[in-house]
């Protein structure tokens, strides 16, 4: 046939073919298996493909590589390396490129993230996502100077050890090994924890004490349940202290704080013992080029840059930096060994992670110490159920192995295999949840001379309490007893700090009768009465209060009421004439004060907002002379799982920046509470409420006595979910399920319709906004059953493309619907 010729100039231009470049495999394990960027539920494993020749060298595991997935390019990591592929070979590519980097994503890296995707029911993809910032080039091409770093930490150690082994303790500055002995129950265990040491057990007469030690020494990873004691800064000293006790030792650290104020307080207070942080060079000094970074302790948090989150994230890989500081980011910090795992505040609910799947932040770094054979210590002024279970469950094995070695000498074998079996029977569900996110716990609480010597004098002005001081003010926001003690204090020249609840308003069902809170008589959740409902329902299962009575006074009748904190500013400008007022809180146009001058003024401040007292002296921490903590009632209406822990938490904060009572400070609670609250920070001591919550919640069937997934999204997404996984039937059909403690109650609590977030811009109407939340509930020992169960179920749903959404989250922070 032929061709219509064209004018010149104007001819088809082809396109030249490049010349196909024949790539040859590799001679050795020639096959990548990459975990791709891809967070689909149903894709979350690896994928093989090639390595040629000339990537054989830098393709090796744990490198960050590109690669052609279907009709997109995506960025993966190199898992692991192969002879054999599941794939058919003709369907194999090779890899697009290898992106050339010295700091590769170590194997025990690969490991943990693998063990974490497992333990929450998501994909590796899913942590690796979150455990590894997003890369920036130019950051792999700056400077690293090892030899000088080396040898400067090696001085430091050995001038460290001398400075705790020789220190007098008159410094109140940092904690010294002695105060920290002094002060803590325990705290030599600890300390010997921390460097790896034996410990001798005829150091005390104590046979019980003994035993704990020598179960200590048995356990490669240990684990620590640590209550703060008071004082400003005190907590930060302390943390620090545990911090460079484990770097002399040469180890590494990673603490998870809640947010960036606790992160700046222990920066300081490691900067008290010579550790730098890790930031640019401004000028040359100690063998370091300006514009070289140069530092002992990184930041890793998400509002930082991208450039200093991938640089912090090599200097830990590398091992040029051994401490890691942060928010929840820095729970998958790449550490290597028996590193120490700290978190601070265990049960704040800044730990729950808002992406896929959903994983906590205490469980991520107690799983794994326990892989590293690392130190896990949980810090924090009031102590969690979860943490108490965890106490409960050392002392019971304690005592178990005291039994077994009295029975021993009395009775010979019999009587020993016989408190065996008993033994194994009564904590067969502790091992097995042991095998994931939990397990025994050591207790080191504070000393009774040190709460003697720390805690300030904590008054509880109740509507009683007034009667008998004959307060004519009985009734007022602040009574007349507490504005003696606080005009007593702007007196002596001291700031007064007054703690009030959140700015927001909220509204709870109460008792008409005995104003207390009203309360579901199938799980004790508290209940929701919103407005479209016309009867209250339990905001945790979702039951009807129908015929509903008081359990305290068996009144049937109800009521709403609005709990907040409005007005304070005002009512204090007219009780306290001319004296300053600050307002520190997030919702104020000035926002967070973080410090103020030790000098004659109020202080106004939300949870977690109080401003730090600096005084001349850089060594000595401010204290205030007076802690009030105000509407002290509104704890009787908290509806969370937690609420009364979270609210002595924020309570014993505050109370933290107290003087103590041998300097004249006070605490002030004003207002109605719960006695145990009021009794737990007088006496500063916090294992009474943390029993009392384990032992309602195990009547209840709540966790951490059970394991809990919350499953949310569309009705008819979760009501097929939970057919499938079998939660309509009594504990999930499996055979079992024989537990005398779980078969009086259904393992679902719900179905309960949810609230519209609060960040949704759409109005919707209630029928056609039809998104729904249930709690599954199992046995401990169940729970890995439970989690493959439901990942199983999320991959079916995403493959099959069904309608609506379908996610689930276990052990939640909170069971609300909302």
């Amino acid at each position: 046939m032929a061709e219509q010729p064209s004018l010149d100039g104007l001819a088809r231009k082809t396109r030249r073919k490049r010349n196909a470049v024949s790539l040859v495999p590799a001679n050795e394990c020639p096959i990548a298996h990459v975990m791709l960027d891809v967070q689909a539920s149903h894709l979350g494993r690896t994928f093989d493909y090639l390595i040629s020749q000339d990537q054989d060298e830098s393709a090796q595991p744990g490198a960050f590589v590109r690669v052609r997935f279907g009709a997109q390019k995506l960025t993966g990591v190199i898992w692991s390396r192969s002879s054999h592929a599941d794939t058919p070979h003709a369907a194999l590519r090779f890899l697009e490129r290898v992106f050339p980097s010295d700091v590769l994503l170590s194997k025990s890296l690969r490991d943990d993230i693998d063990a974490i995707a497992k333990a929450y029911g998501g994909t590796s993809s899913n942590i690796l996502r979150l455990a590894v910032p997003q890369r920036v080039a130019r950051v792999e091409h700056e400077e690293v100077f090892d030899n000088i770093r080396l040898q400067r930490r090696k001085q430091w150690r050995e001038n460290l050890k001398k400075r705790l082994q020789n220190d007098n303790n008159t410094n109140p500055g940092y904690a010294t090994t002695s105060r920290m002995i002094y002060d803590y129950e325990n705290a030599n265990i600890l300390y010997n924890a921390l460097i790896k040491k034996s410990i001798d057990a005829s150091f005390s007469e104590n046979k019980a004490e003994n035993q704990l030690v020598k179960q200590a020494e048995n356990n490669s990873s240990q684990s620590f349940i640590v209550d703060a004691l008071p004082g400003s800064c005190r907590l930060a000293q302390d943390l620090a202290w545990m911090i460079v006790t484990a770097l002399s030792a040469c180890k590494q650290a990673v603490v998870v704080l809640p947010t960036l104020r606790e992160v700046n307080d222990v920066m300081r207070a490691l900067m008290v013992y010579g550790l730098k942080p890790y930031k640019r060079v401004s000028e040359n000094h100690r063998g370091f080029s300006a514009g070289s970074f140069d530092g002992d302790v990184a930041r890793l948090c998400a509002a930082d840059p991208p450039a200093d989150r991938y640089r912090a994230w090599r200097a830990i890989a590398s091992g040029i930096v051994p401490c890691v500081l942060g928010t929840r980011a820095a729970m998958y910090a790449p550490v290597e060994g028996d590193a120490l795992f700290a978190i601070v505040e265990d049960c704040a609910y800044q730990y729950a992670d808002g992406m896929m799947p959903y994983a906590q932040a205490r469980g991520v770094m107690r799983l794994r110490a326990k892989r590293h054979g690392g130190v896990f210590v949980s810090m924090s002024y009031s102590r969690s159920a979860l943490s108490q279970s965890e106490v409960d469950c050392y002392m019971s094995n304690a005592q178990d192995a005291q039994t077994t070695q009295s029975a021993q000498s009395v009775q010979g074998e019999q009587a020993v295999q016989t408190a065996e079996a008993a033994k194994t029977v009564k904590t067969v569900k502790t091992i097995q949840a042991a095998k994931t996110i939990s397990g025994s716990s050591i207790p080191v609480s504070a000393s009774k001379l040190a709460r003697e010597k720390l805690v300030p004098w904590v008054r509880w002005l109740n509507r009683e309490a007034l009667l008998k001081l004959a307060d004519p003010s009985i009734g007022a926001r602040i009574p007349h007893s507490a504005v003696r003690a606080i005009n007593d204090a702007l007196s002596d020249g001291k700031p007064v700090l007054l703690s009030i609840e959140q700015d927001g308003v909220t509204q709870s069902a109460i008792c008409s009768s005995c104003k207390r809170q009203a309360r579901c008589r199938r799980c004790t959740g508290p209940l929701d009465v919103a407005n479209s409902q016309q009867t209250a329902r339990c905001s945790w299962c979702g039951a009807s209060a129908i015929n509903w009575s008081c359990s305290n006074c068996g009144s049937s009748n109800m009521r709403v009421i609005r709990v907040g904190a409005v007005g304070v500013a005002e009512e204090l400008s007219k009780l306290f004439r001319n004296v300053p007022i600050i307002i520190s809180s997030q919702h104020q146009p000035n926002g967070i004060i973080q410090c103020i001058d030790e000098k004659p003024v109020i202080v106004v401040a939300t949870p977690g907002c109080e401003p730090r007292v600096q005084t001349q002296d850089a060594n000595c921490n401010g204290e205030y002379g007076v802690v009030a903590i105000l509407d002290t009632w509104v704890s009787l209406y908290a509806s969370g799982l937690d609420a009364r822990i979270d609210t002595l938490n924020s309570w014993m904060k505050a109370s933290a920046l107290c003087a103590p009572r041998a300097r004249g400070g006070s605490v002030l609670l004003i207002g109605e509470t719960y006695p145990v609250l009021a009794r737990a920070l007088t006496l500063w001591d916090t294992t009474q409420l943390s029993c009392n919550e384990f032992s309602e919640r195990a009547q209840a069937i709540l966790p951490p006595c059970v394991t809990a997934a919350c499953v949310w999204g569309a009705r008819d997404a979760v009501m097929r979910a939970l057919e499938n996984i079998g939660a309509m039937q009594e504990n999930l059909g499996c055979e079992s399920s024989q537990d005398a403690d779980f078969s009086a109650i259904s393992p679902l609590l719900g179905i309960v319709p949810m609230h519209p977030p609060v960040t949704d811009k759409y109005q919707h109407f209630d029928d056609i906004y039809d998104r729904v939340k249930a709690v599954v509930r199992v046995p401990l020992y169940l729970r890995q059953e439970l989690v493959n169960r439901l990942h199983k179920e999320v991959a079916r749903h995403v493959a099959t493309r069904a309608a609506g959404e379908l996610r689930f989250c276990v052990d939640p922070k909170d069971l609300l619907a909302y």
